[in-house]
């Protein structure tokens, strides 16, 4: 019984873990875009943003990763015999990984919030990326253990995720491109209005 409560307490600590990962870093990139921004816009923008960042990174994110981790260590305590299993060792690895993709997060915060980042908002999309390709192998090794599928569907379902993190990437450039179309357009519409003016006020 205590293995099932620990179980179910790690899965939950998973989520809120993964949730504040896929959210923050998305929140870095509105906070990046934010310096596109006219004043005081700008500067309230990253005001929210930053506090939003710290609160998600300290309140949820965090919490929820020591939740996980604590958890896995009382399941393996419970359960020994575990440690001695090819898969897990596998997805340790990644979990580690995870938890260092997450200290970093917390590094590009502190960043953020002295004026030091240099990063634009596609290189951050691209960041953002990085807990999914995680999160899914580690649920199947979770899930599959040493018998991990290598056949035609497997290789479809890696098909699948590359394919939906190209498509988020494209939307994102189509986005961009889209709103600085829509800047030039703006600013070319001001200088045919300033022409005018020009004119009248000459004639």
């Amino acid at each position: 019984m205590a293995y099932l409560w620990f179980k179910a307490f790690h899965i939950i600590g998973v989520v809120v873990w993964f949730a504040g990962l896929f959210y923050l870093v998305r929140l870095f990139v509105y906070h990046v875009e934010a310096n596109e921004q006219p004043e005081p816009n700008r500067t309230i923008l990253q005001q929210q943003y930053q506090l939003m960042e710290k609160r998600l990174y300290n309140l949820i994110t965090t919490p929820g990763m020591v939740l996980t981790v604590v958890m896995a260590i009382a399941l393996l305590i419970t359960a020994p015999d575990l440690l001695h299993e090819r898969w897990l060792h596998i997805k340790l690895g990644f979990v580690a990984a995870t938890i260092v993709y997450h200290f970093y997060c917390g590094r590009l915060m502190r960043r953020l919030a002295a004026g030091q980042f240099q990063w634009g908002g596609q290189a951050l999309r691209g960041l953002n990326e990085v807990p999914t390709v995680f999160l899914a192998i580690i649920v199947l090794f979770a899930v599959f253990k040493n018998d991990l599928p290598t056949s035609a569907t497997a290789w479809g379902i890696v098909a699948m995720i590359v394919a939906m993190v190209a498509t988020i990437q494209l939307y994102a450039k189509k986005r961009r491109l889209d709103k600085e179309k829509l800047a030039n357009q703006s600013l070319a519409s001001v200088g045919e209005n300033h022409s005018e003016t020009t004119s009248e006020v000459s004639i």
